[in-house]
């Protein structure tokens, strides 16, 4: 049986006092063109062991990334996790059913996420980070709103090599909050374009380093520029192991910085849950969304924490608060705690070099290959530029067993950059690995 508490009258009665003709009102906003025209194609019902059945034969459909060589990333990384980080998440004295509200029966959890904060604004090089976003491009978007409140402006310059899915998150959020984005074309290499784009209405600039092509910049010369104009830095970064190795956002003058940090502690888990840090400058902290969790002592005078800003009573605000953002990616959140403090600042280091030996190695063997390797400073990621279609070529490689790498058309239909593909490389990755797709990439080419 279904469970439908509804009856056709209740709903009748709930359409009338809201003065909706019909249920299909309540989607106007939804673009006819995104809108099914009829039923999903699906059976219409099934017994529980049927269904199981039919979702087993699905889910053997999928190739896991540990099958074989695998060189994607953009955004999303795999990486070795511990199995210490899955048994530890699993103690109830760090990760409770308990709102954090009520330190009284929430300190595992509420340490927790003190320990992340702390963790996260030593990596972004910046004074105070929150507990935690959804994901790093939710957190891109929630800087950007945060950058309107903090300058009284209202337009965002988005970098061209800022990742196309974290500036469509971001356009959708401004839009909704009556803010301009300006997203510049895709580039390569976008350090200039994007100095010569700041103006006296700019609130903020947001730059992705590593960027979404691969390419690591110093953004010291933006932050130059954007602070020059009265705006705010925003520097994005999708893998998180590259805090290991590079300068950090605060040290190249970032007011606020915004990662997702799945590379560490989370699996690929297809494409979620992730979780998103937020940093900033200590001066912006009551602009900051989401939640932070501080130290403090009890009546006896021993250590304990609570939230410390963003009470659940400003989100009741609505329109009003700061940031309708009001929970945390808890279990992530615990995943990348674990895992840093295995690895703790040495280790993370070591990983990230790591890494980047990695990356060299894959960039040197597909450039004798027959592709020509676009990206000139890099860290586990770079950009190639293909013969012909990049997404045939990973369609014509995944079938070898090869999954070579993210086109760049799969994020940015309309960029023009069909013969763009993405690999990236990390500590999982062999030279095995690397020597299966060099061949296949040679293969191709003499055909």
């Amino acid at each position: 049986m279904r469970y439908l508490p509804l009856t056709p009258d209740d709903r009748a009665q709930m359409l009338g006092v809201i003065g909706a003709p019909d249920i299909d009102a309540l989607f106007a906003d939804v673009p006819r063109a995104a809108r099914l025209a009829g039923p999903v194609d699906l059976p219409a019902h099934a017994g529980e062991m049927e269904v199981e059945r039919a979702l087993s034969a699905l889910a053997a459909l999928n190739r896991p990334a540990g099958a074989g060589p695998f060189f994607c990333g953009a955004g999303a990384y795999r990486h070795h996790v511990p199995a210490t980080v899955d048994h530890i998440i699993q103690r109830s004295e760090f990760l409770t059913s308990y709102t954090p509200y009520q330190p009284e029966i929430a300190q595992g959890t509420l340490q927790v996420l003190f320990e992340f904060q702390t963790q996260v604004a030593a990596l972004t090089g910046l004074d105070v980070a929150n507990a935690s976003m959804y994901d790093g491009s939710t957190a891109c978007a929630e800087a950007v709103m945060m950058a309107k409140r903090v300058t009284r402006r209202g337009k965002a310059i988005l970098s061209g090599g800022l990742h196309p899915h974290y500036a469509a998150v971001t356009r959708t959020l401004a839009e909704a909050e009556g803010m301009q984005t300006v997203r510049q074309p895709a580039a390569v290499d976008a350090e200039a374009a994007v100095v010569d784009a700041i103006d006296d209405q700019t609130a903020c600039v947001v730059v992705q380093t590593p960027n979404v092509f691969g390419v690591v910049t110093d953004v010291s010369r933006i932050a130059e520029a954007a602070h020059a104009k009265g705006a705010l830095l925003i520097v994005v970064t999708t893998e998180a192991v590259a805090f290991g190795l590079l300068k950090s956002p605060g040290e190249m003058g970032a007011d606020i910085a915004v990662a997702e940090g799945q590379s560490i502690g989370n699996a690929l888990n297809f494409g979620g849950p992730y979780v998103g840090l937020f940093a900033c400058r200590e001066k912006f902290v009551r602009n900051m969304p989401g939640r932070l969790c501080g130290e403090t002592v009890d009546a006896d005078g021993r250590r304990g924490y609570v939230l410390t800003l963003s009470t659940r009573e400003q989100h009741i605000r609505r329109e009003k608060a700061t940031s309708n953002i009001c929970t945390n990616s808890g279990l992530c959140a615990l995943a990348f705690s674990i895992h840093m403090s295995l690895l703790g600042g040495k280790g993370l280091g070591r990983l990230a070099r790591v890494n980047h030996a990695r990356a060299r190695e894959l960039a040197a063997a597909v450039a004798g290959a027959g592709v020509e390797v676009l990206t000139p400073r890099y860290f586990n990621e770079i950009a190639v530029r293909v013969t012909g279609s990049a997404a045939a070529l990973v369609d014509a490689l995944a079938a070898d067993g090869i999954l070579a790498g993210v086109p760049y058309s799969r994020l940015d239909p309309h960029a023009g950059l069909d013969d763009v593909l993405l690999l990236a490389a990390t500590e999982t990755t062999t030279s095995e690995d690397i020597a299966a797709l060099t061949a296949a990439l040679s293969a191709k080419a003499a055909r």
